[in-house]
């Protein structure tokens, strides 16, 4: 029985890592080649703790695709550079014991009184710039900090504080910095991705990543990037004796260094410069996510050297997530663009990491059951990644008489209808289509190139439309060449020409639109591109999927049930069926053409990555997907194949990684036999 509880425990602690791994490896991949993090650096460092804490007491498990084995990230994007000096990430530590413990065990090492240096960590994208004869050559990324990185030179250029040129010139520099946004550069991009209905970005580091890497060097320089260089990585014509004395060289020729650090000799003065840093970050125009403790002398760097990871004469301490208790005034609810509605926290305001903040948002009703959250609540917040306020729990032995637990209403809080909430999800939404909190973006969506795809019709002309009364649901879209005059004369879509351009695309999409994509353009909750093309296939008029009973809807291959039931209640919907009148009097497209369909691919799902020789991403799914196969948008165990065209990106590496068999599009045809 020993041995048996023994395996089991073996067989428990295998299963926690190889999730870990899988975990932390996507994270990774939309950290370094995404941009777009779904977790905070908080969370993504407890999960790398109890990873490091697997591997030390069970190293038999430790897989060659572990995060602990990775400096950085492969590199999927633009042009590879070869590193000239690795680009090591540090060792993170997140107490004063491990700050002391690092201090000493370096002093011990070295004998002596060595000095280090303690500065501000910048929350930004690292990157190398290469100096040849004082001018500057070559701006790479990390990449996977090894071997490779992107070279972004042209983007690095349109930095206001990357120096081109030398005013001591040597014969070769390489200088290592951090990439970052001030707040004030961060608010001013998000604000006007918001007024032009476009992505915001979460936080200043996510938005430096992905402006870093745009094409169009122009939108680096719009969106105001700043550079601090941190490290001379390599010289020819010059040395340096400290990391200050580099500092002071750089200095002098224009360069940015890091503007906060301090010089100390004992672990204790040590740690009290990484506690002035933490109370001066409120103060900071930028993020940072900790304090970097490094050697001074070159000298002793070099006799101390580098893991394969991490150099051995630098740390970085990271800080824990500000918190303060407060009282929950109240919960909003907000009706989105989407149909979504949030229920967002008012509390009694607290000053957080330089700034107050009083509203955080709740989610949904999970989330706010889990937290059993109610008003009157006494709540812990902090900022996720120094700047997105959350609640992270309730304080419940100052909960209130009376308390009674927050229950979202089944009731539209903008227009009174009553919410649905769609399959596997936990947001409720409102599916009324004349919804004032929802319109703009319904008709957003019902434009879009996924639906019917009406070019030149952008979010500042359907905003100004439906504030003006033009557009009050998406049936006026088709009533506005009537209006064609008044629209001109007001100047409300530009002059004549431009006015006449948006009309006759709005004329060829009534005309010409499938009615697949007329059904993924009416926001009916949870069905989009694919789903509507799978309905469709069953109900090959809108008029027979109106007919069509739940159990007839669930039949629908990838239908499930809550989904059946949301699709059914739409229809249901007096509002909406006379929307869908209305549509049909403006003669847009209610029924499928009648296409041949084979079976080739029958029970296959295939993910499609890359640029294809002849076919667009849209005619490959609907080629597989007329012969009976599935297209999917991401690679799993459960990918039958993947078809591969030019320029692969991160898909390409996980499906080899599974043993996925990669196809081309000549493979495709073959199987389907088109390809004669």
């Amino acid at each position: 029985m020993h041995q048996q509880s023994i395996f089991d425990d073996l067989s428990s602690v295998s299963n926690e890592y190889d999730e870990l791994v899988k975990t932390m490896n996507y994270h990774c991949d939309r950290y370094y080649n995404d941009d777009e993090p779904e977790i905070s650096d908080y969370e993504y460092d407890q999960m790398n703790l109890r990873l490091k804490e697997i591997e030390k007491e069970h190293p038999e498990l430790v897989r060659a695709d572990s995060p602990s084995r990775r400096v950085g990230w492969k590199a999927e994007k633009g042009v590879l550079v070869k590193h000239d000096v690795p680009m090591l990430s540090l060792q993170d530590v997140f107490s004063k014991e491990e700050v002391i413990h690092f201090v000493d065990s370096v002093r011990e090492e070295l004998g002596g009184d060595p000095e280090f240096l303690v500065e501000t960590k910048i929350d930004g994208l690292s990157m190398a710039l290469r100096y040849e004869n004082g001018k500057l050559t070559t701006a790479v990324t990390r990449g996977d900090g090894i071997t490779e990185g992107e070279d972004v030179t042209k983007n690095a250029m349109a930095i206001k504080d990357v120096v081109r040129s030398l005013r001591e010139p040597v014969e070769y520099l390489e200088i290592r910095g951090e990439v970052y946004m001030t707040r004030e550069a961060f608010e001013a991009v998000n604000k006007e991705a918001e007024e032009s209905g476009t992505k915001t970005f979460a936080n200043p580091r996510n938005c430096a990543a992905g402006t870093l890497r745009q094409i169009d060097s122009r939108i680096t320089k719009k969106r105001d990037l700043s550079l601090f260089i941190f490290n001379v990585q390599k010289t020819t014509g010059i040395e340096f004796r400290t990391h200050s004395e580099g500092y002071e060289y750089l200095k002098r020729n224009g360069i940015r260094v890091i503007d906060l650090y301090y010089k100390c000799r004992t672990s204790e003065e040590v740690w009290d410069a990484i506690q002035k840093i933490g109370q001066a970050r409120g103060d900071l125009a930028y993020d940072i996510d900790g304090a970097v403790v490094k050697l001074n002398n070159i000298a002793d760097r070099e006799k101390l050297g580098n893991t394969i990871k991490f150099p051995k004469w630098a740390v970085a301490y990271k800080y824990p997530p500000e918190e303060k208790e407060t009282k929950l005034i109240d919960i909003e609810l907000g009706t989105g663009r989407t149909g979504r509605v949030t229920p967002v926290a008012v509390f009694e305001p607290v000053f957080l990491c330089g700034t107050t903040v009083s509203r955080a948002t709740l989610h949904n009703q999970g989330f706010i059951d889990e937290l059993g959250i109610g008003i009157g609540d006494t709540v812990v917040v902090y900022k996720s990644g120094e700047i997105i306020p959350k609640i992270k729990c309730v304080n419940k032995d100052k909960r209130p008489e009376g308390w009674k637990p927050y229950k979202i209403p089944e009731y539209c809080p903008v227009c009174g209808h009553r919410l649905v909430r769609e399959e596997d999800a936990a947001d409720l939404k409102c599916i009324n289509l004349m919804c004032p909190g929802t319109i703009v973006n319904r008709i957003v969506n019902f434009v879009a190139r996924d639906s019917m795809n009406i070019k030149g019709f952008g979010y500042e002309y359907i905003r100004e439309l439906t504030r003006l009364g033009y557009i009050k649901d998406i049936s006026d879209i088709f009533t506005l060449r009537s209006k064609r005059d008044e629209l001109i004369e007001k100047g409300i879509l530009g002059r004549e020409k431009n006015t006449d351009k948006l009309l006759s695309a709005i004329d060829e999409a009534r005309e010409n639109t499938p009615v697949d994509k007329v059904l993924a353009g009416l926001g009916i909750p949870g069905v989009g591109k694919a789903t509507a093309k799978s309905l469709v296939r069953a109900f090959p008029s809108i008029d027979s999927l109106i007919a069509a009973s739940p159990e007839e809807l669930e039949s629908v291959r990838d239908l499930g049930k809550i989904s059946a039931e949301a699709i059914r209640k739409f229809f249901d919907d007096e509002g909406n069926r006379a929307l869908i009148e209305r549509l049909r009097e403006e003669g847009l497209n209610f029924e499928a053409e009648q296409t041949e369909t084979g079976s080739a691919l029958a029970g296959l799902s295939i993910c499609i990555t890359g640029t294809l020789p002849t076919l667009s991403r849209d005619e490959a799914s609907d080629l597989i997907e007329r012969n009976g196969g599935k297209a999917v948008s991401s690679v799993s165990k459960r990918t039958s194949f993947l078809l591969e065209g030019e320029a692969a990106g991160s898909k390409s590496v996980k499906a080899r990684e599974l043993g996925i068999p990669v196809i081309s599009e000549e493979d495709l045809l073959k199987m389907i036999g088109e390809d004669k």
